[in-house]
């Protein structure tokens, strides 16, 4: 089954080729739906995301790979409850954002693209830097001018050309699209390559726990890029008879900043109008998501859903896990106050499996924890 560039809402496609970032009229792409592969296609010679290359839409001659993927899966009590925690942070570059950029830009460098654009409030930029570094491609990030110092001395020391862009996180995402005519957006909020990576997150935690799926998954979610992942990854291995059922996807945002949260508990399609004001948990500050509709079909269609979070919750998870040996970002900690708020609920269950993405290194948000622990810097 070959590949296309999809509009789910339109239903039109598109060739692979030329490369593209976006359907007409600014529309947001997806792939047509893939077939998946079994436990025997598995490349069992291969310590990465790449052990999972044959469920790619093709293969790059050379994929620009720095060992991402096969993170811990940790067991532990939170909340007087076992769960699954997915140590994503112990990556390459510090984050989740390593399988998009691994994928995205393999694919794309074997397409002829040679200089990348991104937009991104951290992580991303990192990602993409560090392997548009690795691949010889030349990356220029653009950045809100409130982005945490670690994460900026990443993306410099990689070698990116930064630009710091003044304003909220999505003025920078909108100086990115304006800039899209000169140089390829590599966008890891746009591009469907970088979901394409995203999806590994399920094949690995299908065979982490033993080519079954976790009842729940939880993640932070700014643009969606783990929650439509998880749903295209499982999806697929449903369709490849490899497992029976879907784990429900559970969204965690900041109140701050929520909006896909604040649209599905108030049952909408679109965003709600809501005041964004500034949140520790930079990582999902994105206002406008451009597949708000798609992440919503997800944690409806998987009978999961979304948690807003107070800035206070986010920061007690933070400690709390730090106090448990996790150095976590506040971004990735509002999945275990998720959690928390989620059983409090009797959403789910201590009989269920559940898994809780940890998506960012605490390393990138040194000054905010500081601030968070009140330790002197």
């Amino acid at each position: 089954m070959s590949a296309a560039y999809l509009d789910p809402r339109t239903g039109q496609t598109f060739p692979l080729d030329p490369p593209s970032w976006s359907g007409p009229g600014h529309a947001p792409l997806l792939l047509t739906p893939l077939p998946g592969i079994t436990r025997a296609q598995i490349d069992p010679s291969t310590r990465s995301l790449w052990r999972y290359r044959a469920a790619l839409p093709f293969q790059p001659a050379q994929p620009i790979t720095l060992g991402e993927g096969g993170t811990p899966l940790l067991r532990g009590t939170l909340h007087g409850t076992p769960a699954y925690l997915k140590a994503e942070w112990v990556m390459p570059t510090g984050s989740f954002k390593d399988r998009g950029a691994s994928v995205m830009l393999s694919l794309l460098r074997d397409q002829g693209v040679k200089a990348v654009l991104e937009d991104s409030s951290g992580n991303g930029g990192a990602a993409v830097a560090a392997y548009a570094a690795a691949g010889g491609l030349a990356a220029t990030i653009m950045a809100p001018a409130s982005t945490s110092p670690a994460k900026l001395v990443q993306m410099r020391a990689h070698g990116a050309t930064l630009e710091l862009i003044p304003g909220s996180r999505q003025d920078t995402a909108d100086a990115a699209v304006a800039r899209s005519d000169t140089i390829f957006y590599a966008s890891h909020n746009w591009h469907p390559f970088f979901l394409q990576g995203t999806k590994t997150l399920a094949y690995e935690l299908w065979e982490d726990l033993g080519f079954r799926a976790p009842d729940n998954i939880i993640t932070p979610c700014g643009a969606g890029s783990n929650v439509l992942g998880c749903e295209i990854g499982f999806s697929e291995l449903q369709r490849s008879g490899e497992i029976e059922a879907m784990p429900r996807i559970f969204a965690a945002q900041p109140a701050n900043c929520g909006p896909i949260a604040a649209a599905f508990l108030a049952g909408e399609d679109v965003a709600e109008k809501v005041e964004i004001k500034p949140t520790i948990a930079e990582g999902t500050a994105i206002a406008r998501p451009v597949r708000l509709r798609e992440v919503l079909g997800t944690l409806r269609e998987t009978l999961g859903g979304a948690v807003m979070l107070t800035e206070e919750e986010i920061g007690q998870a933070t400690l709390e896990l730090a106090h448990l040996g996790m150095y976590v970002e506040p971004t990735s900690a509002q999945a275990v106050a998720a959690f928390g708020k989620l059983l409090a609920a009797g959403t789910i269950t201590s009989e269920q499996v559940t898994v809780i993405v940890l998506t960012g290194s605490g390393l990138k948000a040194t000054v905010r924890i500081a601030e968070l622990s009140g330790s002197a810097l």
